[in-house]
């Protein structure tokens, strides 16, 4: 390992983060917020000065090259401390009073998870609301990702950096150069975000609203600055919009490349896809049906209902435009059970993921056909392609790491004195990265009961999930630290 190398990166990344501070303490500026603005200005100097120097002492280490273990290393620390960063502003303004829960706010914007322990989100400045979100938009693509594109100008490769975070069980390439893949993620990531916002202030949201809900749209993060959520604006419009860009967000960004460049059979031969719309079909049937029947609801308002809500799970975003625990029991139902899937790899979305569960699936299926025929061969495609049997055992050892993590979650979550169904709901929610669950931290309801140790558990969770849980779990291991 190359500790000096791990050190400098990780100072780029800080110097990073402070550059996108600036933007919020304008913000600041622009709505008259002082206390605010002092906030941001001190850490940006303050950010700023310890970055710099750092890598000015660690010039030397430029020309190192990056292992496998740095790459771990280098993510799991590079979320943590972007955390540790982004929550400065929070705690000196007094905007969040606990350090422990300005940090669990802020590693839930950086992990897309979305949950919060604000109270009265309408409350705190809007340059706070607005940096609060513009974690959602920096972690949804990654900073990592962001900080990989610029390391070739430092004389350091960030291949290790792009397979350590990037979602899904691979990798897969746009250009042979992994910067330039940065670059094209980072671009597509833009374009989405500037449709939305135009699409939103299309339906009478104001700029600020427009960018904050698209921040945590295209970054299926799901953090709002309204109490409310979604539900606040009241407009079949614009939760149709929110809609869409949640199941965009919820696809593979090399699919959206594809699509830019008009490889059309690319998107149509891509299996993930067809299933992860299939899912969200017929999630959003059986919720339509179950309510209009239940409910009484006009079957168009249950249809828009119902495609936010499963949009929203599936995606793992964790916007609402509902409280959904006012719901039929079915239908809570369906939506729980989306909290198990996910989206797609190579997406902003967390949760095991659909291929994952799609490749359980089929080898569940040869398993049973090894029964009755023991001297059979059967194997895994995904796309018309055979999938290795080292994908297959990496995607069985990440879904039972998962299901271990969650219960691991659930239980200490109950040591609160919560019960059963708020420990697991709120274990799920947090480690799929979607933010509200079920029971006590439902969409009408928050984190911030919870006891500190219980937030510091949880916020390890969004940082597992949110990495992928063998990203995080590997460098508590003996082994990863032996030569």
């Amino acid at each position: 390992m190359h500790p000096k190398t791990i050190l400098k990166i990780l100072s780029i990344l800080i110097l990073i983060l402070s550059l996108f501070m600036i933007v919020p303490a304008v913000v600041a500026l622009i709505y008259k917020e002082y206390n605010a603005f002092y906030s941001f200005i001190e850490t940006i100097i303050f950010t700023m000065m310890i970055s710099i120097l750092a890598i000015v002492l660690l010039k030397k280490a430029k020309e190192a090259t990056l292992s496998t273990k740095d790459g771990f290393l280098l993510v799991t620390f590079g979320w943590f401390v972007a955390a540790l960063v982004g929550s400065i502003p929070f705690y000196i303004s007094g905007c969040i009073p606990s350090y422990v829960d300005a940090f669990f706010e802020t590693i839930s914007g950086f992990s897309t998870t979305g949950a919060s322990i604000l109270n009265d989100i309408e409350s705190l400045p809007k340059s706070m609301l607005f940096w609060r979100s513009l974690t959602h938009w920096l972690g949804g693509m990654g900073i990592i990702v962001l900080t990989v594109a610029i390391l070739p100008l430092m004389g350091i490769g960030g291949l290790q950096l792009i397979k350590a975070e990037m979602p899904g069980p691979a990798v897969d390439k746009i250009s042979p150069r992994i910067a330039d893949n940065a670059k094209y993620l980072w671009l597509i990531y833009i374009v989405l975000t500037i449709a939305e916002t135009i699409l939103l202030m299309y339906g009478n949201m104001n700029l600020f609203d427009a960018l904050t809900h698209t921040f945590g749209t295209v970054a299926t993060g799901g953090f709002s600055t309204k109490d409310s959520s979604i539900q606040y604006f009241d407009s079949p419009y614009i939760e149709t919009v929110v809609t869409i860009f949640m199941l965009l967000a919820g696809i593979n960004f090399m699919m959206h490349y594809s699509f830019v460049t008009g490889r059309f059979k690319t998107i149509l031969k891509n299996s993930e896809i067809k299933v992860y719309l299939s899912i969200f079909i017929l999630a959003t049937f059986f919720i339509t049906f179950n309510m209009n029947r239940e409910m009484y609801i006009d079957v168009w308002e249950s249809l828009r209902l119902a495609s936010f809500q499963a949009a929203s799970i599936l995606t793992t975003t964790g916007y609402v435009s509902m409280d959904y625990q006012r719901w039929p029991y079915f239908a809570q139902g369906v939506l729980f059970m989306l909290m198990f899937v996910g989206g797609c790899s190579g997406s902003t979305a967390g949760g095991i993921k659909v291929i994952r569960i799609t490749m359980l699936l089929k080898q569940a299926v040869n398993e049973m056909k090894y029964l009755l025929h023991p001297m059979g061969i059967f194997t895994l495609k995904a796309n018309k392609h055979t999938v290795k049997k080292d994908i297959v055992y990496a995607i069985s050892g990440f879904f039972f790491l998962y299901i271990a993590i969650a219960l691991l979650l659930a239980l200490i979550v109950s040591t609160s004195g919560v019960s059963l169904s708020t420990s697991l709901s709120s274990a799920l929610a947090i480690l799929g990265n979607i933010g509200p669950g079920f029971g006590n931290v439902g969409p009408a309801s928050n984190y911030y009961f919870y006891p500190d140790y219980v937030k510091w558990a949880l916020s390890f969770g969004m940082l597992a999930g949110r990495l992928e849980i063998y990203t995080v779990l590997v460098i508590f291991t003996p082994f990863f630290w032996k030569k």
